[in-house]
C-alpha cells in the first residue's frame, strides 16, 4: 500500500483503482428505472372514464351490439395511442438533450497522466482540471494556478468562484467551500489538481439527486377533475338503470327487460369520445406550446399551468442573460452608460444621453487598452443569435463567439462595441502577475512598438486605489487628491449599490520588475458590470401581475444583487419582504408558512431552502410553478405543482424532475405556456358541456319516450352514429378554439374548483333537456302528421343532430348567447359542423346508408318543419341567459394576491 505522499505524487495504482471501483461503485448518478414504452402505453388505461368505456364495451358485446363494442374499443385505443405517442416522443426528445456529466477526465494513475471515462473515477484519485473542463467528482483542492469554477448549477451564483488550496485533508464536505471542487461544475479559468473525496450519489450533486426519490408524484388538477367527472357519469349510469327498472315495474313490464333497457340507456349516456378528445386537446396545446419554445413532458401538466397563481423563478439564466455585461464606465472626466446585453454586437456609449466616441477621449482609450491587454479571454466572429427561421439581416441580432472568464469576456465585448480588439493594440505582453484572492488584482507587463515598457492592472477598486498616486484625465496626469479619491470612491459605491461588479483600472510607465511595478500607479477609471435581465422579462412579469400571478425570485446569489434585479424587472417593490437562507433557518418552517406570501425575494438559499419554500406555498393552497436549471433546483422542481426546467443550461437531473422544459431558458416562454394552459382548460370545459348536453338529450329522448309508451325513438345504431360521428368532430374542433384575448386578464382559478363550477352543471342539464324534448316533440308530431314511425324516427334523428350542431356554437362562450358571439373565428369548427351535417344528409338520402341506419328520405316540407323546431332551441337558451342569476363561482372575489 503506497503512503499518502506518494499517492498525491503518483496517484492510485491501477490495481487499487479497480479495488475502489468495486467498493464504491461507478461515478454515476442514479437516474431511476427507465420508463419502458410498454409502461407508458399501459398508463393510458388508468383513467376512470376509460374503465367505464371498457365496461360499456363488455356490456355491448353481451347484448349483441358488436358494432358498438368495436367502435368503443377503437375510441379507447385511439386515445391510448395519442397519449402514448405524445409522452414517448417527449421522453425521446429529453434523451437527445442529455449532456451533463463529464464523459472523460484526466487523472494520475501510477505516476502517469491518463484520460479515463468519468464513470471510473474513484475516491482517492488525483484529477487534473483546466479551463473548459467539467469537474467529474467532488474533490479537495491540492494545487491551483488562478483556478476559478462556475458553480451556478449548485449555488445559483452567476460569478465564478475562485478556488484555493485546502489547508488540511480534514475539511467539511459541503457546498460553497473555496477549497473543494464539485461534480458537474465548470472550470472557467486557470488549472489545478485535486484529490477525489466523493463520487456518484455521495457527491453533493448526488445528494441533491437523492432528495428527488423522497418526493412523490401527485395527480394534476385536471386528472382529479376527470376522475370526478368519471364518478358522476358512473353514478348517473347506475341511477338510470334503477329509475328505468322501477318505472318499468310500476308500468307492469318484466324486470329483466327493463334492466336490459336501463343498461342500454346507460351505455348511451356515456360520452365515448370524451377521453380521446381531452387527450387530443391537450396534445394540440402541447404542440402550440412547443412552437412557443416549451416542451411539455407530462400531458396533463398543460392544464395545471392554467391554475398557477405563484411562479417561483431562479434568477441567473432565467430572468437574466447569464452573461456579465458592462453597463457603466467612470473616469475623471466622464460617466458613460453602455447599452446592449450579453454578447450581442449591438450597443453604444452615451454621456448624458448623447452618443460618445470612445477614441476621442485619451482616458477612455487607455482604459480600453488595459481592459483588452490585461485579459486572457477570447472573442471570435459574430454568431447568429436566433434559429435560422428567425434570422434577419439586422446586425444587432448577432452575438460574438466567446471563451474564457465571464468578467474578462464582458470587457472584450465592451471593447468590441467600440470597434476595438486585442490584436490591433500596439502592445506585446512580456509577463503576467495573475489574479488571486490575496492580491485581488491582475497585472501584465507590456512593451509597445517603440520598446517602452508599461504595467497594466485591473482589480478591486479599493486595492488599486491604495496603490495609486495619480489619476489620468483627458487633460493629463494629475495628483490623486483626497477630493478626487472621494469622487472615485463615491462612484464605486454607487455602482456597487446597484448590484454591479466593479473593477478598477490603472497603469504605470517604465515599471521596475516585480512588486514595484504595482506601486505609485496612475488610476484610470472604473467599469461596472452586471448579469442583466433579459429584455422580454419586463413584459412577462407585467403580464403575470395582470393575470394575478405572483412572481417570486429564489436564488443562491447575494441579497443586494437579487433585490436589484427583482426591483428592476418589477418583481420586488417597496414593502415586500426579502429573506435569506440564514434567516429562514432561524425562523423555522411554521413561521415561514405565515409570511411566505409576503416575500418576493429569497436570496442565498440552498436546495433544502427551495424545497421548504415550495412546500410552504403549497400548504397555503397556492398552485406553484418552480423554474430552475441547476441540480440544486431539482428537488423543489419535482415538489412543485408544475416543475419547469431549462432546456439549454438545465442539467439532466433537473429536466427529469420537471413537467415542462423551456427550450430557450426564457421566463417569457413560461408565461406564454401559462396562457396556453388557461386556454386549454376553457376549451375542455366547452366540449365537456357540449358532449354531456348532447348525451343527456339522447337519454331524455329515449327515457321519456319509453315512459310515454312511444315506439323506440332512436335505434342503437343511430345513437352510435350520433355519439361517434356527429358529436365527436365538433367536440374536437371546440378543443381548437383560439385563445381568448382576455385569458390573461382573469385571476387563476382555484385548483379544487369543480369542472362544473360557475353553473355549468345547470346549463348542461337545461340544454340537454331542451334537446331531448325538442326531439320528442318532433317524433310524436311526425307520427301524428305522417303516420309513419320510420319517417318520425328519421325526423327525430335529424332534429337531434341539428340541435346539437347549433348547440356547439353556443358552447363557444359561457357568458354570451349564440347571437352575441363570432361564429366564424374557428375554421376547424366550421369544417367539423359541415362534415357532420353532410354525414347526416348522406345517412338520410343515400340508399346504402339508409339500409345501414334504417332511415328514409324526408321531403322539403318535412325538412322545413325539422329546421323550425331546431331553431326554437337556441332562442329559448338565449332568453334563459337573460334571466338574472347568482354570480358564478369563478366570478366571486378571491383573496387578494400579493405582488
Amino acid at each position: 500500500m503506497m503512503d499518502k505522499h506518494n499517492q498525491k505524487e503518483l496517484g492510485l495504482s491501477d490495481k487499487e483503482a479497480k479495488k475502489r471501483l468495486f467498493e464504491y461503485g461507478e461515478n454515476k448518478l442514479a437516474t431511476g428505472k427507465k420508463i419502458s414504452a410498454l409502461k407508458i402505453f399501459g398508463g393510458q388505461f388508468k383513467d376512470l372514464m376509460i374503465v367505464i368505456l371498457l365496461i360499456s364495451t363488455v356490456i355491448s358485446v353481451l347484448m349483441g351490439e358488436q358494432l358498438e363494442a368495436i367502435a368503443i374499443i377503437a375510441i379507447v385505443l385511439m386515445n391510448a395511442v395519442l397519449g402514448f405517442v405524445q409522452e414517448y416522443r417527449t421522453e425521446k426528445t429529453l434523451e437527445a438533450l442529455k449532456n451533463m456529466a463529464a464523459p472523460t477526465a484526466q487523472v494520475l494513475r501510477g505516476g502517469r497522466t491518463v484520460t479515463i471515462p468519468a464513470a471510473e473515477i474513484v475516491p482517492g484519485d488525483i484529477i487534473l482540471v483546466k479551463a473548459g473542463d467539467k469537474v467529474p467528482a467532488d474533490a479537495r483542492v491540492t494545487d491551483v494556478v488562478a483556478l476559478q469554477c462556475d458553480e451556478a448549477l449548485l449555488t445559483g451564483e452567476s460569478v465564478p468562484v475562485e478556488k484555493l488550496t485546502a489547508k488540511s485533508a480534514d475539511i467539511p464536505h459541503e457546498i460553497g467551500r473555496p477549497d473543494l471542487l464539485y461534480m458537474g461544475t465548470v472550470v472557467t479559468k486557470g488549472r489545478g489538481r485535486a484529490e477525489v473525496i466523493a463520487t456518484g450519489m455521495s457527491s453533493e450533486m448526488g445528494k441533491i439527486a437523492g432528495m428527488l426519490h423522497e418526493i412523490e408524484d401527485e395527480p394534476t388538477p385536471l386528472q382529479v377533475k376527470l376522475a370526478q367527472l368519471g364518478k358522476y357519469i358512473a353514478i348517473g349510469c347506475i341511477a338510470i338503470c334503477l329509475i328505468v327498472a322501477l318505472a318499468g315495474i310500476v308500468r307492469g313490464y318484466p324486470l329483466f327487460d327493463m334492466f336490459i333497457t336501463g343498461i342500454s340507456l346507460a351505455v348511451a349516456a356515456v360520452p365515448e369520445g370524451l377521453p380521446a378528445i381531452v387527450t387530443i386537446a391537450l396534445a394540440l396545446a402541447v404542440n402550440r406550446i412547443l412552437k412557443r419554445n416549451a416542451l411539455v413532458r407530462r400531458l396533463h401538466s398543460v392544464e395545471t399551468l392554467g391554475c398557477a397563481n405563484v411562479i417561483c423563478t431562479d434568477k441567473t439564466g432565467t430572468l437574466t442573460e447569464n452573461k456579465m455585461t458592462v453597463k457603466q464606465l467612470f473616469t475623471f472626466d466622464f460617466n458613460v452608460e453602455v447599452t446592449g446585453n450579453g454578447y450581442e454586437q449591438a450597443g453604444e456609449f452615451t454621456v448624458g444621453g448623447r452618443r460618445a466616441v470612445v477614441g476621442a477621449s485619451p482616458t477612455l482609450k487607455r482604459l480600453f487598452d488595459i481592459a483588452l491587454t490585461c485579459n486572457n479571454a477570447e472573442i471570435t466572429a459574430p454568431q447568429a443569435a436566433l434559429p435560422a427561421r428567425d434570422r434577419t439581416q439586422n446586425i444587432s441580432r448577432e452575438r460574438w463567439g466567446v471563451s474564457g472568464d465571464p468578467t474578462e469576456i464582458a470587457l472584450l465585448v465592451m471593447a468590441a462595441k467600440a470597434n476595438m480588439d486585442k490584436a490591433a493594440l500596439p502592445y506585446d505582453v512580456r509577463d503576467e502577475i495573475p489574479f488571486d484572492s490575496d492580491r485581488k488584482r491582475m497585472t501584465v507587463l507590456v512593451q509597445d512598438r517603440t520598446g517602452k515598457g508599461m504595467a497594466f492592472s485591473k482589480g478591486a477598486p479599493d486595492v488599486l486605489l491604495a496603490r495609486c498616486k495619480y489619476i489620468l484625465a483627458d487633460g493629463g496626469v494629475q495628483l490623486l487628491t483626497p477630493a478626487i479619491l472621494h469622487k472615485v470612491t463615491q462612484a464605486n459605491e454607487d455602482m456597487a449599490g446597484r448590484a454591479m461588479r466593479v473593477l478598477g483600472f490603472a497603469y504605470k510607465e517604465a515599471p521596475a520588475a516585480g512588486a514595484q511595478s504595482e506601486e505609485d500607479m496612475v488610476f484610470v477609471g472604473l467599469v461596472g458590470m452586471i448579469d442583466p435581465p433579459r429584455a422580454e422579462v419586463y413584459d412577462a412579469v407585467a403580464r403575470c401581475k395582470q393575470a394575478k400571478i405572483r412572481t417570486v425570485m429564489i436564488t443562491g446569489d447575494h441579497k443586494v444583487t437579487a433585490c436589484a434585479i427583482a426591483r428592476d424587472v418589477g418583481i420586488h417593490k417597496n414593502g415586500d419582504m426579502v429573506l435569506t437562507g440564514a434567516e429562514m433557518d432561524a425562523m423555522g418552517p411554521q413561521a415561514l408558512e405565515k409570511i411566505v406570501h409576503k416575500v418576493s425575494v429569497f436570496a442565498r438559499v440552498n436546495p433544502g431552502h427551495k424545497l421548504q419554500i415550495v412546500r410552504a406555498l403549497k400548504k397555503r393552497g397556492d398552485i406553484v410553478a418552480m423554474t430552475g436549471d441547476g441540480v440544486n433546483d431539482a428537488p423543489a422542481i419535482k415538489e412543485a405543482d408544475i416543475g419547469v426546467a431549462m432546456g439549454i443550461s438545465g442539467t439532466d437531473v433537473t429536466k427529469n424532475a420537471s413537467s415542462i422544459v423551456l427550450l430557450d431558458d426564457n421566463f417569457a416562454t413560461l408565461v406564454a405556456a401559462v396562457e396556453e394552459g388557461r386556454a386549454v382548460y376553457g376549451n375542455i370545459r366547452k366540449f365537456i358541456r357540449y358532449l354531456l348536453s348532447c348525451n343527456i338529450g339522447e337519454v331524455v329522448t329515449m327515457f321519456v319516450g319509453m315512459i310515454m309508451g312511444l315506439p323506440v325513438i332512436l335505434l342503437p345504431i343511430q345513437i352510435l352514429l350520433v355519439n361517434l360521428a356527429t358529436d365527436g368532430l365538433p367536440a374536437l374542433a371546440l378543443g381548437m378554439e383560439p385563445v381568448d384575448p382576455d385569458t390573461m386578464n382573469r385571476k387563476p382559478r382555484p385548483a379544487g374548483e369543480s369542472v362544473f363550477s360557475g353553473g355549468l352543471a345547470g346549463t348542461i342539464i337545461f340544454r340537454g333537456i331542451l334537446i331531448g324534448f325538442t326531439t320528442l316533440m318532433v317524433f310524436s308530431s311526425f307520427v301524428r302528421w305522417y303516420g309513419s314511425v320510420d319517417i318520425a324516427r328519421t325526423a327525430a334523428l335529424l332534429t337531434l343532430v341539428l340541435t346539437q350542431l347549433v348547440h356547439v356554437f353556443e358552447c363557444k362562450s359561457e357568458n354570451k348567447s349564440i347571437f352575441a358571439i363570432n361564429p366564424l373565428n374557428n375554421p376547424f369548427l366550421i369544417v367539423a359542423v359541415l362534415i357532420s351535417a353532410g354525414l347526416i344528409a348522406l345517412t338520410i338520402y343515400h340508399p346504402w346508408m339508409q339500409a345501414i341506419f334504417s332511415t328514409v328520405a324526408l321531403n322539403a316540407e318535412q325538412i322545413v318543419r325539422v329546421l323550425i323546431s331546431a331553431a326554437i332551441v337556441p332562442v329559448i337558451s338565449a332568453v334563459a341567459m337573460m334571466i338574472p342569476k347568482r354570480k358564478k363561482k369563478d366570478e366571486l372575489p378571491l383573496p387578494e394576491v400579493q405582488q
